[in-house]
């Protein structure tokens, strides 16, 4: 059975929009001054990296409590070069996660990433389908 997502996006004046989320949330969509807006909410395409980010660092989190691995801090990085032409989309992104610790394991950490990015997260699924993607794993001694 498959599952559907249903947001709705009201236009709430001038270039900014109100976009529901299943998770009773919700948030503001916004363009630049130089796109005629106010910059008072979040930018769509700044919004797709956001939730690569968030997919695949949910997954990674996951796994570091299954693995009972021990990470301080841990942060994803995510960089994406935006075609010149109109449409203008990301054709290359780069994904960056770091780990902060003294205990890191660092194979298992790495296996976590892997998991996500070849298993487990549908977002990164989506972005192979119209860019190149580029994984790196950083590990930083406390």
């Amino acid at each position: 059975m498959s599952t559907t997502n249903h947001i709705t996006t009201k236009w709430l004046g001038k270039m900014a929009f109100q976009s529901n989320n299943p998770s009773g949330l919700d948030l503001k969509i916004d363009a630049g001054p130089d796109d005629g807006g106010e910059g008072s909410g979040f930018r769509p395409k700044a919004l797709m990296l956001s939730g690569l980010a968030g997919c695949s660092g949910l997954d990674v989190a996951g796994l570091i409590k299954k693995m009972k691995l021990e990470v301080d801090d841990f942060h994803i990085e995510t960089i994406a070069n935006l075609t010149d032409e109109h449409p203008k989309f990301y054709d290359k992104v780069v994904v960056e996660y770091h780990f902060h610790g003294n205990n890191l394991n660092e194979k298992k950490l790495q296996r976590a990433v892997d998991l996500s990015v070849e298993k487990y997260c549908g977002v990164m699924e989506m972005f192979r389908q119209f860019a190149e993607m580029e994984i790196k794993t950083e590990f930083h001694s406390v």
